[in-house]
């Protein structure tokens, strides 16, 4: 049967998700959004076969066996589990759900169910992202010492700016943590293998109420009390017990989009900053420090710049899922974040999320991923 994929969700990701579909030569057959209008609006635009106005459409329609889910948080639970239950594989924004507790039962259906799962931490994707991990399991720079980075934004700066990831109903209790703090806790542990074992949070709300102005906001324009954080430190307790803190906030005057980590090891230590996503440091103390440059033709477009090689990792985490849903075999360990990758995530926010309330450290339950 030729892969055919539904798409899931018409707003940024859904562009990003049907463009690397594409890329990769991936059939698209059709669109769901929120409207029957989005939906035609979208599959005329991007000339795809057809247009579903429910869910249960795509569910039963035989042809489609990949469903893409790129709508808010809220959503991706319900519609993932029925996906699987009907047979299809599954590929998913992040956070993969609200709660670990969805997480675990997704994990486990998909597994049941012997089904390919992705969930869309693209990040790992880029190449020197990749070169670092392989620095780091080869031993090259020795073992981890402390782990340490940020991820910073500046879209909600003001009390009039607004998304739906401000209401915790639809985008979750954790905003600025399960957004993109979900993608730096997936990207160090990936780059250095290892996994969270405790964590402590202290959160700020900095705008306690917020007036939006923009046009997808709530239509009454009043003040709306904030319950989720606009800021968040964590500190980390790694395996082998290696300390790791990280600082994220969407609040950062001039941070359009930088993600950041830093890991100091026993002979060197590595940096990569998404605002120079070809670039590498590595830091020595008996020699000079350096630059590692990747390629200049990773990128298709020949631009390295980090607004137009993002795609480029879309383009790999796609080429990747659909080279390995070809093999057939979904009891080889995928070379992608799956469920269980999205599974972890939460784990660590459920925790993070704790012990922000709690002010103490909490320990992270990782007995669900040896078995």
């Amino acid at each position: 049967m030729e892969t055919q994929v539904a798409i899931v969700g018409t707003g940024l990701m859904g562009v990003a998700h049907t463009n690397a579909l594409r890329t990769n030569g991936v059939q698209i057959r059709g669109i769901l959004g929120s409207s029957a209008e989005k939906s035609k609006k979208f599959a005329e635009e991007f000339k795809l076969l057809k247009y579903y106005r429910t869910f249960e459409e795509i569910l039963a329609d035989p042809e489609i066996n990949v469903v893409h889910l790129t709508t808010p948080n809220y959503l991706h639970f319900d519609h993932a589990k029925a996906a699987l239950m009907a047979g299809k594989h599954v590929v998913c924004e992040k956070p993969l759900t609200m709660t670990a507790d969805e997480s675990r039962e997704l994990y486990f259906l998909a597994k049941k169910q012997k089904l390919m799962t992705a969930v869309n931490f693209n990040v790992r994707m880029y190449p020197m992202v990749q070169k670092a991990r392989q620095m780091l399991l080869s031993g090259e720079i020795g073992f981890p010492y402390l782990i340490q980075g940020s991820y910073l934004q500046d879209w909600l700066l003001y009390p009039s700016d607004w998304n739906w990831r401000i209401n915790p109903e639809i985008g979750g209790n954790l905003r600025t943590v399960g957004d993109i703090g979900s993608h730096w806790i997936d990207l160090v542990s990936y780059v250095s293998g290892l996994k969270v074992k405790e964590v402590f949070a202290d959160f700020k709300i900095i705008h306690d109420k917020r007036t939006p102005n923009t046009d997808n906001s709530p239509k009454e324009n009043k003040e709306i009390p904030i319950s989720t954080e606009d800021y968040a430190t964590v500190l980390f307790r790694f395996e082998h017990d290696v300390p790791g803190v990280m600082t994220v906030s969407q609040m950062c005057a001039g941070h359009k989009n930088e993600i950041a980590y830093e890991i100091n090891a026993s002979q060197s230590s590595i940096a990569w900053n998404g605002a120079k996503v070809d670039e590498l440091w590595v830091g020595h103390r008996e020699t000079t420090n350096q630059v590692i440059r990747q390629d200049e033709n990773w990128a298709k477009n020949g631009d390295k710049d980090e607004t137009a090689a993002f795609p480029e990792t879309f383009n790999e985490l796609y080429r990747r899922v659909y080279e390995y849903l070809a093999k057939g075999d979904f009891d080889l360990e995928p070379d992608f974040p799956s469920f269980k990758d999205g599974h972890y995530g939460m784990l660590v926010l459920d925790a993070i999320e704790k012990s922000a309330k709690e002010k103490t450290w909490v320990q992270v339950s990782l007995d669900d991923l040896n078995r």
